[in-house]
């Protein structure tokens, strides 16, 4: 479909899911690409993760704004006297929107089912040390690990409990075929309405949710849109069509001169770079893997691409994040051949690819010949992430967690094998190059000024999404 043609198709779909710009506490918010699933067990994409955790369905625990774990489902825990026990107290009070109550034995079967292999569960590494899960009742849950976690486990933030009357009886390798795949239950503070594959997913106010969790939000209605060219983000925000948006660091200054529009810039745990196949070639050789990063000019991707909103990267973590570890710089490697050097990159996307342009035009200079090829995300998705791995060379966009868990499962990704521990990781990134990083992104999002209460920030863009209001 024509580029001109598809922004008029989606300013009506935009129309249709609002009625009219006064659409009242119905908030539009945008998506640039349809979201993979609202089952945490194997989703990636980044913001379905936290539809998942702050809008359908509810976490055992959850950071606060400074970063702190705070209860939700849990209302408290202990840990055992040699700290490899962890027990949690899980409200009662809370129902499936089915009716159903929720309890300590759905925390299990997720947590159970994300130790399994079949399953898929992306941050399984994560749950390596968990030894046993464990419902003494409805409201306890005990976790066994190996090894003292020392404190609650970042991943405890992060996966959102799935409903087992629902699920216990689909294998674990089966769950992406599952009914509940197509009309998710869940327990949070928005229930599921409707989805339309490429288009909308509908969420509408729970207004039974306990206040010992936060009570019913505010919104009557979430409307997440798929709209993937920025060209149709910024014309929705501006007719008053979308409320959030987000946009490119060009529109800023754009969008900041609108009386009815403001701009929001937020820090991100969010890091992009080139990952390297290193099970093909010419990928296998640690010298082709470093000419291609030591070519790149990160400074003139943050300006040309980012507008300066980011930061250039040396590494998987961003240099203010606790737990970073500056790169102990070696010699640059000598490659056998100079020249000659070809490789196709992956991308998702059917626009301009401004970046990898940038990123090509600074290899070619380096006698380095890269092809572009742009996929719709879930193709993108099932070469890169797929059990496959067919690909030479991806640009892909890693979202972190404080934990610096997803250090291991990146690494994998590449096909080779790092050490344990943060530290040793963020050194075997710099030592072996799986990953070529290109910079750490700022987050920046067009909002309508009719929203309220809104917070971007390190927990992700709808943490608060319960706590938004609309104002006449």
């Amino acid at each position: 479909m024509p580029p001109i043609r598809r922004c008029c198709w989606v300013l009506l779909l935009l129309s249709a899911c609002a009625g009219t710009p006064r659409r009242g506490a119905t908030v539009l918010y945008a998506s640039g690409a349809d979201l993979q699933s609202m089952n945490p067990l194997f989703t990636l994409h980044p913001l379905a993760r936290q539809v998942q955790r702050y809008v359908l369905l509810t976490t055992l625990v959850r950071y606060d704004s400074v970063m702190q774990v705070v209860p939700y489902l849990a209302r408290s825990w202990t840990f055992s006297t040699d700290g490899r026990r962890l027990t949690l107290n899980i409200f009662s009070g809370l129902r499936w929107h089915d009716g159903a109550p929720t309890t300590a034995r759905d925390a299990a079967w997720t947590f159970e089912r994300a130790r399994d292999p079949a399953t898929g569960y992306p941050r399984q590494n994560d749950l390596a040390a968990l030894q046993q899960v464990v419902a003494a009742d409805d409201t306890t849950l005990m976790l066994t690990f190996s090894t003292a976690p020392g404190r609650v486990p970042d991943v405890l933030t992060d996966l959102a409990i799935l409903p087992r009357h629902l699920l216990d009886t689909v294998p674990a390798g089966r769950l992406r075929q599952s009914a509940w795949q197509a009309h998710p239950v869940g327990n949070g503070p928005f229930r599921f309405v409707t989805h339309e594959a490429g288009r909308r997913w509908v969420f509408e106010r729970n207004p039974d949710f306990p206040a010992t969790l936060g009570g019913p939000p505010r919104l009557d209605r979430l409307v997440i849109a798929v709209v993937d060219e920025p060209m149709t983000k910024l014309a929705g925000l501006t007719s008053g069509e979308l409320d959030v948006a987000g946009i490119q660091a060009a529109h800023a200054k754009f969008v900041e001169r609108n009386p009815a529009l403001r701009v929001a810039d937020y820090p991100l745990l969010f890091t992009t770079g080139i990952v390297f196949n290193t099970r093909v070639a010419p990928f296998n050789l640690l010298a082709h893997r470093r000419r291609v990063s030591e070519a790149l000019d990160r400074a003139a991707i943050v300006a040309g691409v980012a507008y300066g909103f980011g930061t250039p990267a040396d590494g998987p973590v961003p240099p203010d994040v606790a737990g970073y570890v500056a790169a102990a710089h070696t010699a640059p490697a000598v490659s056998s051949a100079r020249d000659g050097l070809t490789f196709e990159l992956l991308t998702v996307g059917s626009g301009e690819a401004a970046l990898e342009q940038q990123v090509q035009a600074q290899l070619a200079r380096a006698g380095i010949r890269a092809t572009i090829r742009q996929l719709e995300l879930a193709t993108f998705l099932d070469r890169v992430y797929g059990p496959a791995h067919d690909f030479t060379a991806a640009v892909v966009g890693t979202p972190g967690d404080p934990g610096l868990g997803y250090l291991q499962p990146l690494a994998l990704l590449t096909g080779l094998v790092p050490p344990a521990g943060p530290v040793a990781q963020q050194q075997f990134f710099h030592d072996s190059v799986p990953v070529a990083f290109l910079y750490h992104a700022r987050g920046l999002q067009g909002l309508n000024r009719r929203l309220q209460g809104v917070q971007f920030g390190l927990r992700g863009e709808l943490a608060t999404v319960h706590d938004w209001s609309i104002v006449p």
